[in-house]
């Protein structure tokens, strides 16, 4: 029994590690380079504005940036992030939820014990889902 806790316990962490990884990487991707089509197209326009503002008399503008693909990246990185955490946790919570119900139908007279301990070990785990949804937040703002 030890044995498949241990299975399940390291399951998740792999789950978890994954998806922070795949949350990375994707990040990263979109920070590291633009398609090479996209940045063409942008030194393309840039130079009709500049050409467009010379001959006008005015002053050239700065072309903008295209920050489409990597906003792309990072709503793709935090849907990852937080689909993956989301999904381990509710996982957790079946686990957690049926193993009470098993300790309390074998021992009723731990009844008590049993529900705090659940509530306790829930409440962690939402914790960790709620951490997720502060990194997928923190990845789409602040990256």
């Amino acid at each position: 029994m030890k044995i498949k806790k241990i299975q399940t316990i390291v399951l998740t962490a792999l789950i978890l590690f994954a998806a922070l990884l795949a949350a990375l990487f994707a990040v990263g991707a979109a920070e590291g380079r633009m398609p090479a089509a996209a940045a063409e197209e942008t030194q393309i326009v840039a130079l009709a504005e500049e050409t467009a503002g010379e001959t006008a008399g005015e002053p050239a503008a700065p072309a903008a940036e295209d920050g489409a693909a990597v906003d792309g990246w990072k709503a793709l990185a935090a849907g990852i992030a937080i689909g993956v955490a989301s999904g381990a946790g509710a996982l957790a919570m079946g686990i957690a939820i049926a193993k009470a119900g098993d300790g309390i139908a074998r021992q009723p007279e731990a009844d008590g014990k049993i529900r705090s301990t659940l509530m306790l070990g829930l409440i962690l785990i939402e914790t960790a889902i709620i951490y997720a949804l502060i990194i997928a937040i923190l990845i789409i703002f602040a990256l």
